[in-house]
């Protein structure tokens, strides 16, 4: 089980010794109080960011310049709830999740749809098996990514599905919060842009390159409140769509973060495409660690063979 935070007492400060990559989180003295007279309130328990008694903060201006591991591993930390990339790797192996969602197609037409998305993971995000089940008023379909290959399934009959659908499909993973978490693993490519301020927010901002040399820019909370620091507030990106023409650019932000078995979840996220909204998804159960079944990512037309 992991510890609560001390919310009085932790504070996040950056190593930025050469070659070191470990987020540093170092304790500072709390001014002691007065007697109360009331009882104070119960403070909301939440899981406790581990320390690493060995690192030591640096000051002056390498303080604010970490290096884009530094950051990475900070996030991998907060969001594996403080047991970082262990944590996320032992609970996160495979799950369900299943929510709404709602989009709006370039004709202002909105349709909404449930949706239930199971996954096992790989040694990497290719070797992954992804299933997303979608419900909508005049149809169900799933949509099926096994190590590589994708094909959709309709009434347990096997498709081949539009480019602009396996598009999409594919980008929710390429283009998201796992493939930061899992830079190590997917040989991804990540450079600190820089420190920016924008809209009353600290945040850095940090670009990660894939293999296919498709590149995500993340705009992480550098929040003093180790509540609330470390989380990928949006990120951008640009698609060229699949029959050719311009690039779209993109921009998904994430909102209402919640801890789910010790790891931080956004339980809402909003898609935008050239400035315009076309898509909300909301969370509504996620679980990690569930058996699963190999049937669901076998492609029909495989198995009757």
């Amino acid at each position: 089980m992991l510890r609560r935070f001390n919310l009085f007492a932790l504070a996040i400060v950056l190593v930025g010794a050469a070659g070191l990559s470990r987020p540093l989180f170092a304790q500072t003295p709390t001014t002691p109080q007065a007697p109360q007279t009331t009882q104070p309130a119960v403070p909301t328990p939440t899981p406790e960011l581990k320390v690493d008694k060995k690192l030591q903060p640096v000051t002056g201006k390498d303080a604010k310049m970490p290096t884009a591991e530094q950051v990475a591993e900070t996030v991998i930390i907060v969001y594996g709830g403080g047991g970082g990339r262990a944590t996320l790797t032992q609970i996160r192996r495979n799950g369900v999740e299943r929510g709404k969602v709602t989009r709006t197609a370039d004709d202002g037409r909105v349709e909404e749809a449930s949706y239930e998305q199971r996954f096992v993971r790989g040694e990497t995000a290719g070797k992954d098996k992804v299933r997303l089940d979608q419900k909508m008023p005049t149809m169900e379909y799933a949509l099926v990514f096994n190590e590589g290959r994708v094909w959709g399934i309709i009434n347990g009959t096997a498709f081949t599905p539009k480019q602009d659908a396996t598009a999409e499909f594919l980008s929710q993973t390429q283009h998201g919060i796992d493939a930061l978490l899992r830079y190590k693993e997917n040989n991804s490519t990540i450079t600190f842009v820089g420190k920016e301020k924008l809209k009353g927010l600290d945040l850095w901002v940090l670009d990660l390159t894939d293999k296919d040399k498709s590149r995500t820019r993340y705009y992480i909370s550098a929040n003093t409140d180790v509540r609330k620091t470390a989380r990928v507030l949006w990120l951008e990106y640009e698609e060229t769509p699949p029959e050719g023409g311009a690039p779209s650019k993109y921009r998904r932000t994430y909102h209402d973060y919640r801890y789910s078995q010790n790891t931080l979840v956004p339980f809402r996220s909003v898609l935008y495409k050239d400035d315009r909204q076309v898509q909300e998804a909301r969370v509504q159960t996620v679980t990690y660690g569930i058996k699963m079944d190999e049937s669901f990512f076998q492609n029909p037309e495989a198995a009757a063979n």
